[in-house]
């Protein structure tokens, strides 16, 4: 049924009910798992909300948000292992993570995605954006989204 899924995760309690549906799917039909963390670039602009900070300072934060994305995505793929589950943990830099998910899951050449959505609605959805929206909307692949 579905070769290789690809799970994307924040690391969140709500992703990771996610990561475990993904994972009990991979396990279920004997695909491989991608696991995917988007990380953050530094903001640059005063206009993004960053502050004026030395190019090495940029590189330790930058930095350290790799090695946490990096983190998330080792203990995905130490979870699905112990269910025997081969999987690939990938993190990625991008500002738009929707973009950064659909193009992951091409590269990877993965026919399904697993995702999260925390359901919002109304304002907050307007004002906080719905990345889940953008994938399900763009994605040439078929995507399952938790709630």
């Amino acid at each position: 049924m579905y070769e290789r899924i690809l799970v994307a995760t924040d690391g969140s309690t709500l992703s990771k009910k996610a990561v475990n549906s993904a994972i009990a799917m991979a396990a279920l039909t004997g695909g491989e798992l991608v696991a995917l963390k988007v990380v953050p670039r530094y903001p640059q602009s005063y206009f993004e909300g960053g502050l004026a900070l030395q190019v090495s300072e940029v590189a330790r934060v930058e930095k350290q948000w790799a090695d946490d994305g990096q983190a998330v995505v080792d203990a995905v793929k130490k979870a699905a292992l112990a269910k025997g589950v081969t999987t690939k943990a990938v993190t990625v830099k991008s500002d738009i993570v929707s973009e950064a998910i659909i193009a992951a899951a091409k590269k990877h050449k993965c026919d399904l995605i697993v995702m999260a959505s925390h359901g919002r609605r109304g304002i907050k959805r307007l004002l906080l954006g719905s990345e889940t929206q953008h994938v399900l909307t763009h994605s040439h692949v078929p995507v399952l989204v938790l709630r």
